[in-house]
């Protein structure tokens, strides 16, 4: 299979975990809006991430769907899994309430099974970046002049 296709289906993937959260909790806003005011590690700034976070995964989705942005969609996709990754670490480990505010399918995961979901995903974007990046140095070395050993 081509570099360019397993990106893109990667993207795919992304694209419809973030479209799909970002729905729900727009979706269920009140109920997301009141469990995220609830975990002890964000409650005062759980005002603006209630709506950042449902932003932000619609403009990394956009992000990845353009062939222009798509590098730094997976570098943001990375980014914001790595911090939902590590909140839900941080909230396994010194939290004694765990409040899910998470909607639709996801809110049946369990705490660990969604860590490693997210790790699963985490793990997709750094892969996406990788054959990014190989495939941008192949169109370099190949505007270059330059052969490459592959």
């Amino acid at each position: 299979m081509k570099k360019n296709t397993i990106v893109e289906i990667i993207s795919a993937l992304l694209v419809f975990l973030f479209l799909y959260a970002a729905l729900s909790k727009l979706l269920e806003f009140d109920r997301f809006k009141y469990q995220l005011s609830q975990s002890p590690f964000i409650t005062r700034i759980s005002p603006m991430v209630v709506w950042v976070i449902p932003i932000s995964e619609i403009f990394i989705s956009v992000a990845l769907l353009v062939r222009r942005t798509r590098l730094a969609g997976l570098h943001a996709a990375f980014f914001l899994m790595l911090l939902f990754t590590g909140y839900i670490f941080i909230m396994l480990r010194y939290s004694p309430y765990l409040p899910c505010s998470c909607g639709g399918v996801l809110a049946g995961l369990s705490w660990k099974q969604h860590f490693v979901f997210n790790g699963v995903f985490a793990g997709l974007s750094l892969a996406g970046i990788a054959l990014q990046n190989s495939n941008r140095d192949h169109i370099k070395n190949a505007f270059a002049g330059k052969k490459l050993n592959t």
